[in-house]
């Protein structure tokens, strides 16, 4: 990997690249894997602010680690007799598997990012047993999902996940489905990966470059500027990626594109309680998802999440939702005071009083006690001991208000691609299943903001992800599955 660090190139003027990924994180190295393989004659630069990579919301223990594919995540689907969501989120991360099976074949990728982990949803209570029943009867009717399996029998809940049901009152209501082939992903390790492969096709790396302004030249290129190891710098390029997470908006206003006037973000942050005693971490060999309390927002679904991280075994639970206005974990207090303009005021002032349910929540979130945290870890895990568990920091998340035809602003929890008006620039906003998905969102991105290159890069693509060239018509789950203790992806034919 080309990397450069010193002071005379990074305040060398004049320098020139066809493409310029803002953010080190999964987003920019997926951009950037696929440029450099579909245009390896092209010039492609990572700023990254921080020291290393994958720092922020990619980090492994910033995110759950999740392959959000619709398996399990109960907030993709508020209806059970509306999957489309589900279904696009399972289709989406079917492409991504196939992209990250494609490089592994090819000895491009290490595979150990990945490993096999059950996607299991436990409910308690008529109404959500009611809903689980009907959501699995929906999903079944899928390709996507029809290996997913549904009990109401607690004996092979216990099967499924000994830890949940281990010291459990049995006599109430409880239903579970497992879907056996989901995925432990550790993203910061995946992102790493992919930049080490764009490095050897070519692409270079500064790190410790903080990128602060973004200006538009005469000739419709972008000079890119800000600071790098104590001093400026500035370059150009024909086309900029802000994959900057929480500070995407920022940097997008300063460029001065219309197509982000009116949005805004709304900061909330996270924290696990993590165990890694192996008596627990080996009982557990599963991500167990359930239903959010009243008010809280999707990203704060429950769920109990086996880990493995640097080939080491570990257990989360979480997330307990957190409030500051720094917009990254390494960000500033004043961060989200940066992002706010006249136009996108009312909105956030909007969605604070449309969304009182989700004001108490995280109002009772921040004021509880480690003690009713380890009560809200043994709904899931009745015989939690506290000396087992402690509470560690997660990710900051800038979740994104937009403008709306009938009401002043939305509060959204999914993943928005801005890109300006003649596609010289593009930037992400938003939160989960980002990372899940991020090839099939860079895809989209490439066409629209290349889309007189959009036919000769479609054979490439189509032997990256053969989805792409087909729908899902067969039971996948044999294809899609993990094989156990290689961590090697099968990408669907």
């Amino acid at each position: 990997m080309n990397t450069r660090r010193s002071a005379s190139r990074a305040t060398q003027l004049g320098s020139y690249y066809d493409v310029v990924l803002v953010g080190g994180g999964i987003m920019s190295a997926t951009l950037g894997a696929l440029l450099t393989r579909l245009e390896p004659g092209w010039s492609v630069l990572v700023l990254e602010r921080l020291d290393d990579l994958a720092q922020e919301s990619s980090a492994a223990w910033n995110n759950a680690g999740t392959g959000h594919a619709g398996l399990c995540e109960l907030n993709y689907m508020p209806d059970p007799t509306e999957s489309s969501r589900a279904e696009e989120i399972g289709r989406q991360f079917r492409l991504s598997r196939q992209f990250w099976a494609s490089l592994v074949d090819a000895g491009e990728l290490n595979a150990s990012f990945v490993n096999s982990t059950p996607h299991i949803n436990v409910v308690f209570g008529d109404r959500d047993v009611a809903y689980l029943r009907q959501r699995h009867q929906t999903l079944r009717r899928s390709p996507l999902f029809s290996a997913m399996e549904y009990t109401e029998d607690a004996e092979v809940i216990r099967r499924w996940a000994p830890l949940v049901m281990e010291g459990r009152d049995e006599s109430g209501p409880i239903a579970a489905t497992r879907y056996a082939a989901g995925t432990d992903v550790d993203f910061g390790a995946l992102t790493r990966d992919l930049v080490r492969g764009m490095g050897d096709l070519g692409a270079e790396v500064r790190t410790r470059h903080e990128v602060t302004r973004l200006h538009r030249d005469p000739d419709g290129s972008w000079t890119v500027s800000g600071r790098g190891n104590g001093t400026r710098f500035a370059i150009r390029s024909r086309f900029v990626f802000v994959g900057a997470g929480g500070y995407a908006l920022k940097l997008l206003q300063r460029a001065r594109i219309p197509e982000v006037r009116g949005f805004a973000v709304f900061p909330i942050g996270a924290q696990f309680m993590r165990t890694d005693r192996p008596e627990l971490v080996s009982r557990h060999e599963a991500k167990v998802y359930s239903q959010a309390d009243v008010g809280a927002p999707p990203m704060s679904v429950p769920h109990l999440d086996k880990r493995v991280i640097d080939g080491r075994g570990s257990l989360m639970f979480g997330p307990y939702a957190t409030f500051s206005t720094r917009l990254l974990t390494r960000g500033r207090l004043t961060d989200l005071f940066t992002t706010i303009r006249f136009h996108n005021i009312a909105p956030l002032v909007a969605i604070g009083i449309r969304n009182s349910a989700l004001v108490r929540y995280l109002v009772g979130q921040l004021l509880a006690s480690r003690a009713r945290k380890l009560r809200q870890l043994r709904r899931f895990h009745p015989a939690a001991r506290a000396d087992d568990w402690s509470l560690v920091d997660a990710g900051q998340r800038a979740q994104l208000v937009k403008p709306h035809p009938r009401k002043v602003g939305v509060l959204t929890f999914g993943t928005e691609v801005v890109t300006g008006a003649d596609g010289s620039i593009a930037g992400l906003l938003g939160a989960s299943p980002g990372a899940s998905i991020a090839p099939a969102v860079m895809v989209e991105l490439l066409s629209t903001c290349f889309p007189d290159r959009a036919q000769s890069w479609r054979p490439t693509l189509r032997r990256l992800m053969p989805g792409l060239a087909r729908p899902v018509d067969v039971d996948q789950s044999a294809a899609d599955a993990v094989l156990a203790g290689t961590g090697r992806i099968l990408g669907v034919e």
